[in-house]
């Protein structure tokens, strides 16, 4: 039987994510959400799906910019839980909220600009989730690389669903922080720490 491990990144962030699994639970059967629980359910595993996706993105960045190698160890479960919790927003939608009449679900993504960008980008996560395997990786080869720079759009387009999902409320506090607008403005700073003259730049300072 194969052993087991984990770096000390990769233990904190299985932690955390099943822990706020946990908390989600404890909270829906004891009562303790809002008058809209199944609303609540799903901006929570919105906002921990963004949260975790713009973890994953930090990673490459501390390294490349800061040499946090061990960063790199998360990236991969950090995506994965960004994914598992986009899907968990999409099964709450589909299916305690809609029941699964595919009819209606249709329907909003024709009328509803917010669902069809979500739904492209809980494409994009499934897609990174699947291929995110090191047999992909020797797959796919160069093309991995291409591919997974997805996940920065990805960030973006969840950072527009959810501020159409509030009807462009882009400064609207979540638990004290501007999420839609904070989520973008993240993804952005850290597409730029991917430019080679922004990376120059860190470096250099690092070393005066």
């Amino acid at each position: 039987m194969p052993k087991i491990s984990f770096t000390r990144l990769q233990a904190i962030t299985h932690l955390a994510a099943w822990l706020l699994v946990a908390w989600l639970v404890f909270d829906f059967f004891s009562g303790r959400m809002s008058v809209n629980p199944i609303q609540e359910i799903m901006q929570r595993t919105g906002r921990y799906a963004i949260w975790f996706l713009v973890v994953s993105l930090a990673c490459t960045p501390l390294n490349s910019l800061f040499g946090m190698r061990q960063a790199l160890s998360a990236r991969r479960p950090l995506g994965v839980y960004a994914f598992m919790f986009a899907a968990l927003h999409f099964l709450t939608f589909s299916g305690l909220d809609y029941q699964f009449n595919w009819e209606l679900l249709l329907a909003d993504l024709f009328e509803k600009r917010f669902a069809w960008i979500g739904l492209i980008t809980g494409t994009i996560l499934l897609v990174l989730a699947l291929t995110s395997t090191k047999g992909w990786q020797r797959r796919l080869g160069k093309n991995w690389k291409r591919l997974h720079r997805l996940a920065y759009a990805a960030g973006l387009l969840a950072a527009l669903h959810y501020a159409w999902a509030l009807k462009g409320d882009i400064f609207r506090l979540q638990g004290n922080v501007m999420m839609p607008l904070v989520a973008g403005v993240l993804v952005i700073v850290l597409l730029l720490a991917r430019v080679p003259a922004v990376k120059r730049g860190v470096q250099e300072f690092r070393r005066r």
